[in-house]
């Protein structure tokens, strides 16, 4: 090796982190003097029960705006089903996380829509929820997954999902990644004043 590029190569790791080390200390908080949002056992139990008693499948307990994207709460919870209905749903920008609470159940997902249809603009899910996205009657390559009480489970945007089979009942925490914040911001009024229509 060449005695004056060997010192040269030496010395890349250092300048790398040097520039590491000062573009650091460059960085600001994406959410600048924000505060954190709390969610009680006592509210979420709340959305629960009316879940049940009222059969509304989802329901957000928050929406939050934390910098460079939004971060949606929701509660869902579903019945008994036992063979799927054909109807993929799909979220074009927001992604959901489900923590699954109790029951359980089969979900397929897959990005390969099949005799896709785009949600009307008024759509309730649309406009409060989960943002543009579409409806389909089945997916290509599905790949099922079986859901139990305390799995986390993750659908990126623009993946169709749908469950297959529900024996009892399935109850999840959903947390929803909006970085195009599409959804409304809801706050922790908003929903005691929901909840208060509904209970």
């Amino acid at each position: 090796m060449n005695k004056k590029i060997f010192p040269l190569l030496l010395l890349l790791p250092v300048v790398f982190l040097l520039g590491r080390l000062s573009a650091q200390e460059d960085v600001q908080p994406s959410c600048l003097m924000c505060a954190a949002e709390y969610l009680s056992l006592e509210e979420i139990s709340k959305y629960m029960q009316v879940g049940r008693d009222k059969g509304i499948t989802d329901q957000q307990l928050r929406s939050i705006d934390v910098g460079r994207a939004k971060v949606q709460i929701a509660v869902a919870h579903r019945g008994q089903l036992e063979q799927r209905i054909g109807r993929v749903a799909e979220h074009d920008l927001v992604t959901e996380v489900y923590y699954v609470l109790s029951g359980s159940g089969d979900i397929m997902t897959s990005p390969e829509l099949i005799d896709s249809v785009r949600r009307a603009d008024d759509n309730r899910a649309v406009m409060t929820l989960n943002g543009p996205g579409h409806n389909a009657a089945d997916v290509r390559n599905a790949v099922s997954h079986q859901l139990k009480a305390g799995d986390v489970f993750i659908i990126p945007a623009g993946t169709g999902h749908e469950f297959t089979r529900i024996p009892d009942h399935i109850t999840y925490l959903m947390i929803r990644v909006d970085p195009d914040k599409v959804v409304p911001l809801m706050n922790a009024d908003e929903s005691a004043k929901y909840l208060d229509e509904q209970l």
